[in-house]
């Protein structure tokens, strides 16, 4: 299993499918089906039934029970797009064998060094195999590895006919990392009891809880006058914009905030004198915190439009997901078979909160129970990421122990 989804890995991640916050197409970037078709392709050669791939880029497939005992119908799901927040095309992989616990150099020209000391969780990876950037790109361990893992378990079930199991589902999903992944996913199509979304982070991982999350974009409306004669006449929408912003508390920005605590992300700035906008994210797993989150917001829209004029600032807010726990916590028992599963095989499961969110989240709330599971990864979006070949080994085999938990 280890050589197997260490080399699909490395095929995966040499397929760009960054998606596009931008684009109003579904799916945002036509690239990501380069990866849909392959893995149609791999699925249909392994024999998996109902094999589709929408318009959308949903990918669908079904491993048929091979036992007629009633077990329930289990869902495993990744999504295929890298994020926009890093190029994704000419990954260039380097793969350190037996690491030393030594600072990793990624790229000597640009001085780009993975720092045990900036990131100390790379020591409890000493003596394994890591798969790092070249310094350049993201790798596209979320969600390759997710991938990579969920078709290295299906084909060893496949191989292993004498392994009893219930219908299994995969769901391969575009546009995750711009909070659409889900928009077209058909949950009746899918037909999964409950599901896992193979999305987390560092070995151990498990998660059934999120932020609520919005998206906010504040529009500021200026006058632009000429300079020499602007006195009481010009309105910079710029500086209106570093106004609103220094408005936010300070201490509820990501950089200063952790565990349960929610914040306001400035994640774009674009303007001139005439006009400008800021963009946020909004998070917390609260759900009375985050409406009084977005409550502060509009206070402080409606603040700025007294002080200057009427339109002067618009606002335009949106729910993306909520925190999955109310509806996991119906089906509790999914998260505590996973979390068993992991024990079963030598892994000290990490329950904590995911300060983001998966698909697992909203699918959550469209009737499908989905917990997120680690991939294995670390320092995703960036070209620090990197995934031991160890702990991507650990999830194919957390993936098997649950199939096998639910077919005693």
């Amino acid at each position: 299993m280890k050589k197997e989804v260490f080399e699909r890995f490395l095929k995966y991640i040499k397929i760009d499918t960054q998606s596009d916050d931008n684009s109003q197409t579904y799916p945002s970037t036509s690239k990501q089906f380069d990866l849909a078709k392959i893995l149609q392709n791999e699925l249909q050669e392994m024999g998996l039934k109902d094999v589709s791939l929408d318009e959308h880029c949903y990918l669908m497939a079904t491993l048929p029970a091979n036992t007629t005992k009633k077990i329930p119908v289990i869902g495993f799901i990744a999504h295929m797009d890298t994020s926009p927040d890093m190029p994704g095309v000419n990954v260039n992989p380097q793969i350190l064998q037996n690491f030393d616990g030594k600072d990793i150099v990624l790229n000597q020209t640009k001085n780009i060094v993975l720092s045990t000391k900036e990131f100390p969780e790379l020591l409890e990876y000493i003596g394994q195999t890591l798969i790092t950037t070249d310094g350049n790109t993201l790798l596209g361990a979320d969600d390759k590895a997710g991938i990579a893992e969920i078709m290295t378990a299906v084909k060893f079930l496949i191989d292993h006919p004498e392994i009893k199991h219930g219908t299994i589902k995969i769901g391969f999903t575009p546009d995750e990392e711009i909070g659409r992944g889900v928009d077209k996913f058909d949950v009746e199509k899918f037909n999964a009891e409950f599901a896992y979304t193979m999305d987390g982070g560092g070995i151990g991982e498990l998660e059934y809880e999120n932020f609520n999350a919005a998206h906010a974009k504040v529009i500021f409306n200026g006058r632009n006058i000429h300079p020499g004669y602007a006195k009481d006449k010009m309105i910079n929408a710029m500086i209106l914009a570093m106004e609103f912003n220094a408005m936010l508390p300070v201490n509820e920005r990501p950089e200063f905030t952790q565990d349960y605590e929610g914040f306001y992300h400035l994640i774009k700035m674009e303007g001139s004198v005439e006009n400008a906008s800021i963009q946020y994210i909004i998070r917390d797993h609260d759900r009375k915190k985050f409406e009084a989150k977005k409550v502060f917001i509009k206070q402080t829209v409606d603040y700025m439009n007294a002080k200057y004029r009427e339109n002067t600032v618009v606002l335009e807010i949106k729910d993306q997901y909520y925190n999955m726990r109310e509806q996991v916590e119906k089906t509790f028992h999914i998260v505590e078979t996973a979390k068993k599963a992991m024990e079963e095989i030598g892994i000290v499961p990490k329950v904590v909160p995911i300060r983001g969110g998966t698909d697992g989240a909203r699918l959550s709330f469209m009737g499908l129970p989905c917990p997120n599971i680690f991939a294995g990864g670390h320092n995703f979006h960036g070209k620090m990421e990197y995934v031991p070949v160890e702990s991507m080994e650990k999830a194919v085999q957390v993936i098997l122990k649950i199939i096998a938990l639910y077919s005693k």
